[in-house]
């Protein structure tokens, strides 16, 4: 993949995050793209999210479900610090 093809990918990524962020800001917290490597999407979880129970469950089922519908290059996501 070429750099121009990987900045349209990451643009794309950040715009599904974007339409999903609402959510986390409905609830007290945030969620933002830190970087996309190997098939791997990395965000950030912050506010009321850092710790929340239910984090781990919004990764897989929301985050993770969207971005692989709408982008077939992602193969999972994973939160990081």
């Amino acid at each position: 993949m070429d750099i121009s093809s990987d900045s349209a990918l990451c643009n794309q990524i950040k715009d599904v995050i974007e339409f999903i962020r609402p959510r986390f800001l409905a609830h007290g917290g945030d969620l933002s793209f830190v970087r996309f490597e190997e098939g791997v999407v990395y965000v950030q979880l912050a506010g009321a999210c850092i710790g929340c129970p239910s984090s781990r469950s919004s990764i897989k089922n929301m985050i993770e479900a969207e971005l692989r519908r709408e982008i077939p290059q992602v193969e999972r996501v994973e939160a990081v610090e």
